[in-house]
């Protein structure tokens, strides 16, 4: 059996979990997420626990079996405390502001560059340098941290660009000056 699916998911007080046929929602203090399981998975809410079961062990059951049960964990941990990734802007005159439901980016372009901000996520700045994301989905969370960060990835020779903020960047040494 799955090592990850078999675990029950225990369900901390203030957050409600709901199973309509196929559709598992959960809310609580954060948000509400839903997510709809695959055919082959029974998903029960049992002593305050979520239990995910397959039909059997087929190679195809077996991979959902721990999918889902992560997803579900996911969405559980997510409404009780949001997720949060913090990312931090390095270079001159490299910063970041919040204009209505838009992230604008000054990161050494000719051009601001301007992402709007997805449903469910809130974006903070602490300073004009550094940029908090939070949210109940990881995967929004996660996806919108990496759509920032592909606008300037560091660069391994002054290390200036978007890096989430416990990221080590390799440096460089560059080109050995004067051989003659």
């Amino acid at each position: 059996m799955s090592r990850i699916g078999k675990q029950p998911i225990p369900v901390p007080s203030g957050v409600t979990v709901k199973i309509d046929g196929r559709d598992v929602s959960v809310s609580g203090s954060a948000g509400s997420l839903s997510l709809t399981v695959h055919k082959n998975m029974d998903v029960s809410v049992e002593d305050n626990q979520v239990l995910v079961r397959r039909p059997n062990d087929k190679r195809e059951n077996r991979a959902l079996h721990g999918l889902t049960r992560s997803l579900i964990n996911n969405m559980v941990i997510g409404v009780a405390k949001p997720y949060e990734k913090r990312l931090e802007i390095v270079g001159v005159g490299y910063n970041a502001r919040v204009e209505g439901k838009q992230l604008v980016l000054q990161v050494g372009f000719a051009n601001k560059i301007t992402l709007p901000i997805p449903d469910g996520i809130s974006c903070t700045l602490p300073d004009a340098t550094h940029v908090v994301i939070n949210g109940p989905d990881k995967q929004a969370v996660g996806q919108f941290a990496a759509e920032i960060r592909k606008v300037r990835p560091p660069e391994p020779y002054k290390g200036k660009g978007i890096r989430y903020q416990d990221e080590h960047v390799r440096r460089k040494a560059g080109k050995a000056f004067g051989s003659k």
